[in-house]
């Protein structure tokens, strides 16, 4: 079996020898592509692989057709939306994510955000502080745990909606279970969202929700960008002078956000979340290991399609 590393922005190293020495010690051949800037190299690359690890790369069913061994491809990260799922399932090939891997590096990153921007961007004017307000988490899986553990020890009052955790799973991290998303809006002043982007949250934090936030409310979107409805948030913004909203996704409507609410909002040049050493080494090498399983014992137990 040939297992193949293809990634436009490389692992580290230290990451790649990890994922080198996880596949060869299991008896398979290793390969690597590194800093390509064309899909034809891409084609070229998977055309007799049995199983492909990625990063943000795009696995397209045209990537597929080039592919013709391909058994697994392993995002390497929580996110798969760049791999085409109907296309691989169509092709019998296993997708996997590595869930948890970099929910740590996300959650720092977002308490870092809700700091930055609390604080004036660090511009020498007077800000606010993050003890004593209520955070809301929105979706309380991996990253979501993790955030609540931070923002517990800045002194915030942590909340949460998921409607498929326990609310005893919820109460038992210390944190305040709510029945709504509604709920969840009206309450606390900083929301961080944690949500996939699938068919059912596409656009759906939109006015009707965000109208529901009480003063001087933040929201963090460490998530998707297709989750938000742009539109929307910027008629709220420019209804209310006391929304802001910072994101490690830079919306479709940059410009727009830029122009009118510059001192309310802050993205990220690209998405940071899982740019963190450990992150990085912590997904490749689990990829690696997930791949290793699935051919030796038929494990796919974080397949996604």
């Amino acid at each position: 079996m040939k297992v193949l590393v293809a990634t436009d922005k490389p692992f580290a190293k230290v990451a790649v020898d990890g994922i080198r020495e996880i596949i060869e010690s299991r008896g398979f051949e290793f390969a690597l592509l590194e800093k390509y800037t064309t899909v034809e190299e891409l084609y070229e690359a998977v055309k007799d692989v049995h199983a492909l690890i990625i990063r943000s790369d795009k696995v397209t069913a045209e990537v597929m057709d080039h592919a013709p061994e391909l058994k697994i491809v392993v995002r390497a990260g929580a996110g798969y939306d760049n791999v085409d799922l109907a296309a691989a399932s169509a092709k019998n090939i296993v997708v996997m994510n590595t869930p948890g891997q970099n929910s740590n590096a996300v959650a720092e990153l977002a308490l870092g955000m809700m700091v930055f921007l609390a604080r004036k961007k660090f511009n020498g004017a007077s800000g606010t502080e993050l003890r004593g307000k209520k955070l809301g988490i929105h979706a309380f899986g991996n990253v979501g745990r993790y955030v609540a553990e931070i923002a517990k020890g800045f002194g915030m009052e942590v909340y949460a909606f998921d409607p498929f955790v326990d609310t005893a799973d919820i109460e038992k991290a210390g944190v305040h279970a709510v029945n709504s998303v509604e709920s969840l809006y009206d309450t606390c002043q900083y929301i961080s969202l944690h949500i996939p982007a699938n068919e059912k949250t596409k656009k759906s934090i939109n006015f009707e929700l965000l109208k529901r936030l009480p003063k001087n409310a933040t929201i963090v979107n460490t998530a998707r960008k297709e989750v938000i409805h742009e539109e929307d948030l910027l008629k709220i913004m420019e209804e209310r002078a006391d929304i802001s909203y910072i994101s490690d996704i830079t919306p479709d409507a940059k410009d727009a956000f830029e122009t009118n609410f510059a001192d309310r909002i802050f993205f990220t040049p690209k998405k940071a979340g899982a740019q963190t050493a450990e992150a990085n080494i912590n997904a490749g090498l689990a990829a690696a290991r997930q791949i290793a399983d699935y051919f030796l014992t038929g494990n796919t137990t974080f397949k996604v399609n």
